[in-house]
């Protein structure tokens, strides 16, 4: 009873509710003949060959999953987020800017966590040709051709690495919107040990994500849930930490 208790009070601090998990689409999984054996425990039935997740599950799971990142935060420690999917990727961008975490919302590129020091150098590359092209003194010396031609490739080296310009070092944990599409994030993660949280969607394995939250992958509604959830306790964390007497 205790426990019970416990685990719903746990529940009321994030403000999860049922109801409007069901009204963003949460429960919806995939055609039953695409369901992940690991997904069978999240499932609570069929609709017209549809698998429906059950949100009573989703909602402990996201409360777990909430609350490790709210330690995360709380800690000073980083979270990076995934989310490489065309109708994604202004969310994740909105999100992350605001809350200031890094992230991915192209194309993962392979290497990323597994030969980071690569990756860093790519980053500074691209920094110092941002530098160059903003000083009117060191681009007299280019044509305008030339001008051009490193316009067009910091464009490029944006879209690759925009979202990480600030990450120094491994972060601490990595939320990935779809496990599937960016399969290869997950794997980079558990192979340095930084833990995944992921949406897992009745075609996903969830036994890959250290925090995984069965919900669905797809649609837009039932990801900004999620996705304001956890802005929500980002903010909240960095607020307080802003106020507290001894932060600078």
């Amino acid at each position: 009873m205790k426990q019970a208790l416990k685990e719903a009070t746990k529940d009321n601090i994030f403000d999860l509710n049922i109801e409007e998990m069901e009204k963003a689409g949460l429960h919806f999984g995939h055609r039953t003949s695409k369901t992940h054996p690991k997904m069978k425990p999240y499932i609570a039935g069929i609709r017209n060959t549809i698998h429906i997740i059950d949100l009573e599950k989703t909602k402990k799971k996201l409360a777990e999953a909430l609350s490790f990142i709210e330690k995360l935060i709380s800690e000073k420690k980083t979270l990076l987020i995934v989310g490489t999917k065309v109708q994604f990727k202004g969310l994740v961008k909105e999100v992350c800017q605001e809350c200031g975490l890094p992230y991915v919302n192209e194309r993962w590129l392979g290497g990323t966590f597994t030969n980071f020091p690569v990756i860093k150098k790519r980053v500074e590359y691209m920094k110092e040709l941002e530098q160059k092209l903003a000083d009117p003194k060191i681009m007299e010396n280019y044509k305008k051709k030339e001008r051009k031609k490193m316009e067009e490739e910091l464009e490029k080296l944006k879209l690759k690495f925009e979202g990480i310009r600030n990450l120094e070092e491994l972060p601490a944990a990595i939320f990935v919107l779809d496990m599937n599409k960016d399969a290869l994030a997950v794997k980079e993660a558990s192979k340095k040990g930084v833990a995944v949280i992921g949406i897992s969607d009745t075609n996903s394995d969830a036994s890959l994500a250290d925090y995984p939250i069965p919900a669905n992958d797809d649609a837009i509604s039932s990801v900004k849930y999620i996705l304001d959830k956890i802005r929500g306790v980002i903010l909240k964390v960095k607020n307080s930490q802003s106020q507290a007497p001894n932060s600078k």
